[in-house]
């Protein structure tokens, strides 16, 4: 589980996709599936938080746009641990192969995205968005963060693109403190439900620091296609195990 959580923190920092490593791994351990959704987020939010730190520089401008995602964020994690919470267990567990099949396509598709998205520094005024929308679109994305979150993170980097953001360095900053925002009232809710299984969790959550503090540095010198085909392989290893056992 350590060793999960610790490849978790650096890909959370560098593009995401951590949760396709941790939720699977406490699954598999024998965590009930809702209790293993909110362990693995109270998990990994230590690591986004550390990336956060690593990424300060990056997150010291446009500040007003910041802060608005980050409000959006917040409603949004509510919203998405409400209806968590209010799924049942059952049906929850039927859920959960279509969810893994939903965050691994779209972290199997990270790799073309991130290439558009930095080869896109000449459209990308052309097709910003106002403010309300990009925030109606977070909203969306936080929801589904604060439900399951797997792949939320790309979906969030394509927002900033359309916000304007060109530098990829400063779009997972910013990707890495929005996550932070939504997991953080996720797990607030977590906790006040009693849906979080603390041993585990705070195991994962140090693996998580260092993976997440050393993805700052690990994302600019990376060659990010053999992890990327790792986790997706082992995303959709795990989808057809889910699916095998409905």
């Amino acid at each position: 589980m350590c060793t999960a959580a610790l490849l978790a923190g650096v890909m959370n920092g560098v593009a995401g996709g951590g949760g396709l490593i941790v939720f699977p791994a406490l699954v598999l351990v024998g965590v009930e599936p809702i209790h293993a959704n909110a362990t693995s987020t109270a998990a990994l939010w230590f690591g986004t938080v550390a990336s956060c730190i690593a990424y300060r520089r990056e997150l010291s401008t446009q500040r007003q746009e910041l802060f608005l995602l980050s409000s959006t964020s917040i409603v949004g994690g509510i919203f998405g641990s409400y209806l968590l919470l209010h799924t049942s267990s059952a049906n929850f567990t039927a859920l959960i192969p279509y969810l893994m099949l939903v965050a691994t396509v779209l972290f199997a598709v990270n790799r073309p995205v991130m290439k558009w998205l930095k080869g896109s520094e000449r459209t990308s005024a052309n097709i910003r968005l106002p403010i309300i929308v990009l925030m109606l679109l977070q909203l969306v994305i936080a929801t589904y963060g604060g439900y399951f979150g797997g792949g939320a993170g790309i979906l969030m980097l394509a927002v900033l693109n359309i916000m304007g953001i060109e530098n990829i360095h400063k779009m997972n900053a910013f990707k890495s403190w929005l996550a932070t925002c939504i997991n953080a009232v996720a797990i607030a809710y977590f906790i006040f439900a009693q849906k979080i299984v603390w041993v585990e969790a705070i195991m994962m959550a140090v693996a998580a620091i260092i993976g997440g503090y050393t993805s700052a540095d690990i994302a600019r010198k990376l060659p990010q296609v053999l992890v990327q085909y790792f986790i997706t392989g082992v995303g959709f290893c795990m989808t057809v195990y889910f699916f095998m056992n409905k």
